[in-house]
């Protein structure tokens, strides 16, 4: 892996918060020439640790501001079930992550809805179809109090 210098790191943290800065904005932020500025941006997206450019929207606009977590655990833990389950819950629209857990529940999902009876129907037609599953448990955010993508540089 390579390291990075705090040039790099201060590049990374405007980024993360400001996708959209020009590259001579982002090079007067960080005290480099743009030309410099632009390498080393090139460099952080080659070596991998800038993955993507997003535009994050806003849910409650998007007529999505329901959001509830579902623990889930399945019925075994062999790779077959693991897999056949992990195939499948990418395929639903309404769930934003999937993380596989350690502890009481063998899955974390994030899943995004327009109300109750919407998650209602998107539990009916999708997750309780989902195979292997032996126990589901849904908690709704009641306010989102902290939020970010950015991760700490």
């Amino acid at each position: 892996m390579q390291e990075l210098d705090s040039i790099d790191r201060r590049i990374l943290d405007v980024l993360q918060k400001d996708g959209r800065i020009t590259n001579a904005d982002l090079a007067e932020r960080v005290n480099l020439s743009p030309s410099a500025c632009h390498r080393r941006v090139q460099q952080l997206e080659k070596a991998g640790f800038i993955r993507d450019y997003v535009a994050l929207l806003d849910p409650r606009l998007m007529g999505r501001p329901a959001t509830i977590f579902v623990e889930i655990t399945l019925s075994g833990q062999a790779d077959e079930v693991l897999d056949a389950f992990e195939r499948e819950v990418a395929r639903i629209p309404d769930v934003l992550e999937c993380h596989l857990m350690a502890g009481t529940a063998d899955y974390l999902l994030k899943v995004v809805a327009f109300d109750t009876e919407h998650f209602a129907r998107i539990h009916r037609r999708y997750l309780a179809r989902l195979p292997g599953v032996a126990q589901m448990h849904s908690s709704f955010a009641l306010r989102t109090v902290f939020k970010t993508t950015a991760l700490p540089v």
